[in-house]
């Protein structure tokens, strides 16, 4: 994605961001879900807040447009940012929804009084304040992850086991956390597991072989995540 120049977080943030990221956006761009919340500064000041997505979706700016943004890890944006995550699933919401117009108008004016250069650092300054007040870790769902990462096929039942609730109660945490439940997260990270593996030098080519690596039963279970979740086969997807 020529357009879209992501950047590492600063050590100290890493834990809670996956990354930071500038763009130039030209024309429309398909994106995937990624179990993921963007908070992002588009230029003319709208501070927007992306929620975890179920299907893939379509950015379209005019040619040209500047744009910022820092991405913060599945299940994290919630309680840092004070939002039910399932409130905002498939949806772009305007920040002062979730804070306030103030705090909008104050991001939004700092970052159209920053060169294009320095803007990535003030949004991150602002999410390490927004860090710096947010509540603990929720340990169930840093174990859902962590366990999703580790092994993409766990059951619900065995995520369920492992963080001592019953299923229903996993699903109802999760949701609030995740925007959506176990079963879903783990179909959004299977999918992109699948993506990173596919696109990392010397991957295999065989499609059935990327499949099982990443996680699916077979390429056909593949073949319906990706049409499902993003829209398109997987070899288009791996193209992109």
């Amino acid at each position: 994605m020529s357009w879209f120049t992501p950047a590492a977080p600063p050590p100290d943030l890493a834990d809670d961001l996956v990354t930071g990221w500038t763009a130039r956006i030209e024309g429309g761009h398909r994106l995937v879900p990624d179990g993921c919340v963007d908070v992002l500064w588009i230029e003319g000041g709208r501070v927007v807040v992306c929620g975890p997505e179920t299907t893939a979706w379509r950015i379209g700016l005019p040619a040209g447009t500047e744009a910022v943004g820092v991405r913060f890890r599945p299940g994290r944006a919630g309680p840092v940012l004070g939002f039910d995550a399932a409130e905002v699933r498939d949806r772009r919401v305007p920040l002062e929804d979730v804070l306030g117009s103030r705090a909008q108008r104050e991001l939004a004016e700092r970052l159209a009084d920053a060169a294009p250069a320095d803007r990535l650092g003030v949004l991150e300054a602002r999410a390490r304040r927004w860090l710096e007040a947010a509540p603990p870790r929720d340990p169930v769902t840093a174990a859902v992850t962590a366990a999703l990462t580790r092994d993409p096929a766990t059951p619900v039942s065995a995520l369920a086991g492992a963080t001592g609730l019953s299923e229903r109660q996993l699903h109802r945490r999760c949701t609030a956390a995740f925007g959506y439940g176990p079963a879903t997260l783990r179909r959004v990270l299977r999918l992109q597991r699948f993506l990173r593996m596919a696109r990392h030098p010397g991957a295999p080519t065989d499609l059935a072989r990327l499949a099982a690596l990443a996680g699916y039963a077979d390429q056909p279970h593949l073949s319906r995540d990706s049409r499902a979740l993003a829209g398109a086969s997987p070899r288009t997807l791996v193209g992109r």
